[in-house]
């Protein structure tokens, strides 16, 4: 099921979704815990991409362990992408989690006439634990990503380009 998309390898394809996608649901998150009067705005945006990201993580992992299965002879080439893939995962799960206890925790004003999309603080503590949950695991993701895009790289890479 993850091994193709058509008549290219899935892994190939989800991967440039997610170098794109994890670091921009960590910063949209990021913003949205650290500037309140933006999180009417972020809300929903917050949520989809949070949990979009756990599920393109997702994809992409056991996408990965379908293309090292096909192929066999890349496994010691990317064992080390493989292993810092999995924490990615592990990263994007817990993200996830805290991206949607954000959305219904913290608090924030509406610059609408109407005050549509407002919504009170449950507690100043809480509020606080929140958005530094988020901005903790939203560096990790980003430097996580970071990281496992570069050992794929050299895996593929490493002494194949002209110096």
């Amino acid at each position: 099921m993850f091994e193709r998309f058509g008549d290219l390898p899935l892994h190939v394809l989800v991967i440039h979704a997610a170098v794109v996608v994890l670091p921009v649901a960590a910063l949209t998150a990021i913003v949205f815990a650290l500037v309140p009067r933006w999180r009417w705005l972020l809300r929903w945006p917050v949520l989809l991409l949070g949990l979009g990201s756990l599920v393109l993580a997702y994809v992409a992992k056991e996408s990965g362990d379908a293309f090292v299965a096909a192929v066999p002879t890349l496994e010691q080439a990317v064992r080390e992408h493989e292993a810092r893939g999995d924490l990615l995962f592990w990263y994007c799960l817990i993200f996830a989690a805290v991206a949607v206890a954000a959305v219904l925790l913290l608090g924030g004003t509406s610059p609408l006439a109407s005050g549509k999309g407002a919504k009170a603080t449950k507690s100043r503590p809480l509020e606080l634990l929140t958005s530094a949950a988020v901005v903790v695991i939203g560096v990790l993701v980003i430097w996580q990503t970071i990281r496992t895009g570069d050992a794929g790289a050299k895996a593929v890479w490493d002494g194949q380009l002209p110096k």
